[in-house]
């Protein structure tokens, strides 16, 4: 198995350092020759009985190791990488905005904790049920204004999704700006199925573009919108702040269905009625069966650093040759 498959080198630069070991080869033959001497003797035959030191064809064995250590620093200073590669493919998926209303009356309680934070939890779910598709959040009460555009980084998305609050914006119940500032959001996307998910539970009472209009102009951009409205039938417990502390009233649910189906309609979507946390995680489950788009989508493979093995090589062969020098070969000649 070949050691440097798939690798490449951020600094090769550093390989131009493999020259100077022809120069520590030599300068260590060099010493040795000086270090040996001559000695004139008139005959051997008093050095026959000598005793060979067994060591002695491996006194060479400093310059071998510091030299493979010193190739293995080399290697490890030129930085070797996984090689960056990537590959086109395709992936099933379409491109959403979610639109939730934040106003005031989303705190009704007829859905666990209330309407804003079931609404929330049951949302960032169905996020995290679709990792291909690309899902940007806008939020709207008396106005409107993009939380996240479309991403593919849903952590990121999760983390606005759970940030937003009663109180960001105006109060009121701006249904038409919410839905223009979606289908704003899609005019660049080049998906070949865009949706809007439009969460509401009341009717239009400001803004300054009707809800009617904002669905032609989604016809005409041909991003197909599903409406959900929230709430039970008849009256849901409402939270009011007295002196006394938290006080519950019984308020109406005026949830304008017949605006949401008519937007519905126009687009090409369809409207559902979420009257317990059930049934809004059963409507969100419906919506993820929508039919999916292909999309193209370009996978990377991260760069990851392989220098360390070469380090830990160096480091082991240096402290070999510490050892050795200072205890089998101590005195010797390297």
């Amino acid at each position: 198995m070949n050691l440097f498959s798939g690798i490449e080198f951020a600094n090769k630069g550093f390989f131009w350092l493999l020259l100077i070991i022809p120069l520590m080869i030599g300068w260590y033959i060099w010493r040795n020759a000086k270090l040996q001497g001559s000695l004139r003797m008139s005959a051997l035959s008093g050095f026959s009985k000598v005793k060979k030191n067994k060591y002695g064809t491996l006194r060479h064995y400093g310059i071998v190791l510091r030299v493979l250590a010193f190739i293995a620093v080399i290697i490890a200073l030129a930085r070797p990488q996984s090689a960056f590669s990537w590959e086109n493919s395709t992936t099933e998926g379409i491109d959403i905005v979610i639109a939730t209303d934040i106003s005031g009356s989303m705190l009704a309680e007829d859905l666990k904790p209330n309407r804003l934070e079931a609404g929330k939890q049951i949302a960032i779910d169905f996020i995290k049920d679709r990792p291909e598709d690309r899902i940007g959040l806008v939020i709207f009460s008396g106005e409107s204004f993009t939380q996240c555009p479309l991403t593919i980084d849903h952590d990121v998305l999760v983390n606005l999704f759970g940030e937003i609050r009663n109180g960001m914006i105006e109060d009121g119940t701006a249904i038409g700006m919410g839905l223009a500032t979606a289908v704003n959001r899609l005019k660049e996307s080049d998906a070949k199925s865009k949706v809007v998910i439009l969460l509401t539970d009341g009717s239009n009472t400001t803004g300054s573009i009707p809800p009617l209009t904002a669905a032609e102009i989604a016809k005409q951009m041909k991003v197909r919108v599903y409406t959900v409205g929230v709430g039970t039938k008849g009256f849901a417990p409402y939270p009011v702040q007295t002196p006394m502390g938290v006080q519950y009233q019984q308020v109406p649910v005026t949830i304008d269905e017949g605006v949401l189906k008519e937007i519905a309609k126009v687009t090409g979507g369809q409207y559902f009625r979420a009257t317990n946390n059930a049934t809004l995680k059963k409507i969100y489950g419906q919506i993820d069966q929508l039919e999916k788009a292909k999309v193209a989508v370009t996978q990377y493979n991260k760069k990851t650093e392989r220098f360390l093995p070469f380090a830990l090589i160096a480091m082991v062969l240096l402290l070999a040759e510490f050892l050795l020098r200072n205890t089998i070969f101590k005195g010797a000649l390297t």
